[in-house]
């Protein structure tokens, strides 16, 4: 089977018989060099496929569905709300989150919180390509910059990284089939009044990862990876 895996945005069935953007034909037939007759891979939510390439003209690759490889993904929805940072840490935090298994990223707007907007449609890019690269069929999501306030209005289980609780474990028992949501706090943590918030969360466990203070793309590789294992 082809190494070459790509998402595609539009349905896919068996037999469907269609083209690839301008960007995706370049990427298979001018980086990868692939001819006519030469299979690869395309998925989006209902799976992943294999496809047969049918013709290449004027640079457009024109493909046709042979046959299902992977069934939609089952998983547990695991979400990673932040604080936006500078584009080069963010889009490697991006990546490997979604490598990891995030489902959904929630940027959230803290007191202080410097990094104020985000590239949306830049990170939908990093996202794809890690999605791709990682073998996942699910891509995730990203909302638009929020307020805590409104964060804090998701029906969801949150696993707050809080550097003054002493607690290193979660509790396995408290999660439930909800989303299983962590935060992590902008460079300079969150304010007093917001950990007050966050810690009147319904449905809310403090976990300290790591002793030492981490820079926001470290705690959030670390914080995934601790809730990997407490779900999974």
């Amino acid at each position: 089977m082809s190494n070459i895996r790509l998402f595609y945005r539009e349905s896919l069935s068996l037999n469907l018989t269609a083209t690839l953007d301008k960007s995706q034909s370049h990427y298979v037939s001018k980086v990868m060099r692939f001819k006519e007759n030469e299979v690869f891979s395309l998925f989006n939510s209902s799976g992943e496929w294999e496809a047969k390439i049918l013709s290449i003209s004027k640079s457009i690759v024109k493909f046709n569905v042979m046959k299902q490889l992977r069934q939609t993904e089952i998983f547990k929805e695991l979400w990673l709300a932040f604080s936006p940072i500078k584009s080069n840490y963010f889009n490697f935090m991006i990546q490997k989150a979604t490598e990891l298994g995030v489902t959904k990223f929630l940027p959230i707007i803290f007191d202080r919180t410097i990094v104020r907007k985000i590239n949306k449609d830049r990170l939908e890019k990093v996202i794809i390509e890690a999605a791709e690269q990682s073998n996942r069929i699910t891509v995730p999501t990203i909302e638009e910059p929020q307020k805590l306030k409104n964060f804090l209005g998701n029906d969801m289980d949150l696993i707050f990284t809080d550097l003054n609780t002493t607690n290193t474990k979660i509790d396995r028992q408290k999660l439930t089939t909800k989303p299983t949501c962590v935060i992590i706090g902008p460079e300079g943590d969150f304010s007093e009044e917001e950990r007050k918030k966050i810690l009147k969360f319904n449905s809310v466990q403090s976990i300290k990862i790591n002793e030492n203070i981490l820079r926001s793309e470290t705690a959030v590789i670390s914080a995934i990876s601790i809730i990997n294992y407490a779900i999974n």
